[in-house]
């Protein structure tokens, strides 16, 4: 339970906009954004690898808003959600959190070191072998 509460905590952390105080007293914004890195898998095996700031995801969770700037125009690559704002949740089971976009589950999502990863092929429903997997780099913008 208390692990669970943790990852809850570290996880809405690391999504959500947070403001911090300098010492003068005047307050830096910082916005966390997930830019798509690499798509792999499918039945095709895809690897598509993507541009720093071709595609990025920004979690609003006082919201529950997904906000999505796809950039790719390369139609033969696997990118994900189309550009646009998406309602978005957790499930939470055991260990494991899958997102849910617009009531449609995408799959679980794993946060190691400045990446977050969402695989397709592991829902709360089970797992499969066709899915996608996306890897994010985590990138803070300072304004």
């Amino acid at each position: 339970m208390k692990f669970k509460f943790l990852a809850s905590v570290i996880f809405i952390v690391i999504l959500t906009s947070c403001s911090i105080n300098s010492d003068n007293n005047n307050p830096q914004v910082v916005r966390t954004e997930w830019h798509l890195k690499n798509v792999s898998g499918g039945v095709g095996g895809v690897n598509d690898d993507f541009a720093i700031s071709e595609v990025i995801w920004i979690f609003n969770e006082t919201l529950s808003k997904l906000t999505v700037t796809n950039n790719n125009t390369d139609t033969s690559k696997e990118d994900g959600l189309d550009s646009g704002t998406y309602t978005y949740s957790l499930i939470e089971e055991g260990s494991n959190t899958f997102l849910v976009v617009d009531d449609h589950e995408i799959g679980s999502l794993t946060l190691p070191t400045n990446q977050l990863i969402i695989d397709e092929n592991l829902t709360s429903n089970g797992t499969g072998a066709d899915g996608f997997i996306y890897t994010f780099q985590l990138v803070q913008i300072t304004e």
